[in-house]
């Protein structure tokens, strides 16, 4: 009995010191939790773009599928792009004024469902505990159901790059710059303007007011 009393006590301290834990991914703002990632072709020259367009609403890719939609959100995202390019030193046009860039803004959302057994912890934890404390000599402990099921959804904003000016010669829409966005509070049209920023902020070779 004092062996079982002994380990419980022990299990109650180490679950004590475990919530007490600091976890500083937990600790973290909104904005901290942001991770950008930006790429390019390392073979373009962005000096030779002058015009571009964004497209007129967000490509929305979840789970395979695509659709595209226009809330504030998005609106933001689009206005967002627009305003920053132009800040760049980059001139807007309309789809049929020959742009040399095309930009389309996209949410991706993932989600994903899993399955978490409690049979094993179950098994080795409830030997720590006696059922005669609970008047119940010779009983064990048991649970009725087994598993729980969780589901996830993830997402992003990426943010693309076309080459207009080239798709006539090589047949094909080459993305030359990709932009991506993940983290915590990002579908929100009060954000989106620092967040575009972050992403060409980190691409410098873009601005051509440098």
């Amino acid at each position: 009995m004092k062996t079982i009393q002994s380990a419980m006590l022990l299990g109650l301290v180490v679950l004590f010191s475990l919530g007490c834990k600091k976890e500083p991914i937990n600790n973290l703002s909104e904005e901290e939790s942001r991770i950008y990632i930006t790429d390019h072709d390392s073979t373009i020259n962005f000096s030779n773009f002058h015009t571009f367009n964004v497209s007129d609403s967000v490509a929305v890719i979840q789970n395979g599928g695509e659709f595209h939609r226009l809330n504030a959100t998005d609106s933001a995202y689009i206005d967002a792009v627009k305003n920053l390019m132009q800040s760049m030193g980059y001139v807007y046009l309309a789809k049929d004024q020959n742009p040399d860039l095309g930009i389309t803004v996209n949410r991706i959302l993932s989600t994903s469902t899993g399955v978490i057994s409690y049979g094993s912890y179950w098994d080795y934890y409830s030997s720590y505990w006696d059922p005669f404390y609970w008047g119940f000599p010779g009983y064990g402990y048991g649970m009725p159901y087994g598993y729980a099921v969780y589901q996830i959804t993830e997402g992003a904003v990426s943010v693309d790059m076309v080459d207009l000016k080239d798709a006539g010669n090589s047949g094909k829409l080459n993305i030359i710059w990709t932009g991506l966005i993940r983290g915590s509070g990002i579908y929100n049209p009060d954000v989106a303007q620092s967040q575009v920023k972050a992403l060409f902020d980190q691409s410098s070779y873009l601005n051509k007011s440098l």
